[in-house]
């Protein structure tokens, strides 16, 4: 459908509101769907859905460094591009030594019986559809973030996923750093008190997506109406295509991307759930040129959670100065980078003499993200960032760009599983 501009605040305000979902489990779900049990000398089997930067070099990365200790490999690969397909399917036959099968749409992938898990490494605005496809196949899976940029399609890939059992990892790989694991310890220790606030400001030079143009795509190597899914009516374009995490067609920016990492990081150290409400600003404001995009380049998202406490994010990629990610207490400061992190009784309103001068948090050691996932298809426990945390952290995220692009605070009902539009 399209939607006009003038009518696109109140579709998104009905949208949000029939987005509930009913975790019973969806109809066309059999035994077969139900979680595969992977032996502890079976070899798993992976298909990689989506072979750009994250699904070759990262993912397929990830299987190759521990292929024999975890008894891994590749046998399926699929991407709209034929030149990232068969550039999967070259690695795999280099990395395993097999003829992995070019597949020619996911549904051909997920219909092989052999594969046993998924990595879904597809652009932002397929990855609820891919991930409710895999779980009603009853493939393992692995979901790169957000797990969905639209409240319908996250409700209805959640009540699928639930229904079958297969083990899924969201790919928030902070939430399985030492770091990370070591700030929560310290906040559950009650060393800074309460938490009023957390903040992270990640700003930049340049927006992210101009490292990914390729302008030499061509139109006959790709399947340009599977990728556009139900998105866009545009016609095909090398910039828009390999560009498109900066327009808003395809992936909604900073949040959804950046701001995602920050938000179940913070939703794991701090012990939180899903905000109440969202206000977001932004635009395009600095970088205007021939490609334009979409995607602001300013955002500034400021969420609430229940019991007092204020959540913000802000990038700017007009500047690149004061980045900071920090933890406010009512005893003390926590400040956090990506490999360290220090507290202080720096701020403290009611600082009682237990923190003394700045001290380092201790990492406590963890099992790398994606080896967790691999050991979880066989024990059945659950993986570090869950379909539960995947959920919440979409759900933040989806209401920070629907109230920027509508210009209302977003407001979630955990009943009902929508978000309304004040």
């Amino acid at each position: 459908m399209t939607i006009s501009a003038h009518t696109r605040r109140d579709f998104l305000t009905t949208v949000a509101a029939a987005g509930a979902v009913s975790l019973v489990a969806p109809r066309g779900l059999d035994a077969a769907t139900q979680r595969r049990s992977i032996g502890a000398n079976d070899r798993i089997r992976i298909g990689v859905i989506g072979c750009g930067d994250r699904g070759i070099g990262v993912e397929m990365a990830s299987v190759h460094q521990h292929a024999q200790a975890e008894n891994l490999e590749v046998i399926a690969v699929y991407d709209p591009w034929r030149v990232a397909s068969e550039t999967a399917a070259a690695k795999a036959k280099e990395w395993f030594g097999t003829d992995a099968k070019q597949c020619r749409s996911v549904e051909e992938l997920l219909d092989l019986r052999e594969v046993d898990a998924v990595f879904i490494s597809s652009p932002d605005h397929w990855h609820a559809a891919h991930l409710e496809a895999a779980t009603r196949a009853g493939k393992h899976v692995y979901v790169e973030k957000p797990m969905a940029n639209e409240i319908g399609e996250l409700n209805r890939a959640y009540a699928a996923a639930k229904a079958s059992g297969v083990v899924i990892q969201v790919g928030t790989q902070l939430r399985s750093s030492g770091v990370a694991a070591g700030c929560r310890e310290l906040l559950k220790s009650g060393k800074l008190g309460k938490i009023s606030r957390i903040d992270q400001i990640r700003n930049g030079d340049k927006p992210y997506w101009y490292q990914y143009l390729k302008p030499d795509v061509k139109a006959a190597d790709l399947d340009w109406k599977v990728f556009a899914k139900d998105r866009t009516k545009k016609a095909f374009d090398p910039i828009l295509y390999s560009g498109w995490f900066g327009y808003w067609e395809f992936s909604q920016g900073p949040v959804p991307q950046w701001g995602v990492h920050f938000l179940d990081l913070v939703h794991y150290i701090a012990d939180l759930g899903i905000p109440e409400t969202c206000v977001c600003l932004g635009g395009v404001y600095t970088w205007k040129d021939e490609h334009r995009f979409t995607a602001p380049d300013q955002v500034d998202a400021l969420w609430q959670y229940p019991d007092g406490l204020m959540i913000s994010y802000t990038t700017n990629f007009g500047n690149s100065a004061g980045n900071v990610t920090r933890f406010s207490g009512d005893k003390g400061l926590l400040k956090l980078d990506w490999s360290n992190a220090t507290y202080s009784p720096e701020g403290g309103i009611n600082r009682d003499g237990s923190i003394r001068g700045e001290n380092t948090v201790e990492p406590i050691e963890q099992t790398d993200h994606w080896v967790n996932w691999y050991r979880c298809m066989r024990d059945g426990k659950t993986p570090n960032a869950s379909l539960d945390a995947g959920y919440q952290h979409s759900v933040a995220s989806i209401m920070a760009t629907m109230s920027y692009e509508t210009g209302r605070r977003a407001r979630f009902d955990k009943v009902k599983r929508t978000i309304t539009l004040d």
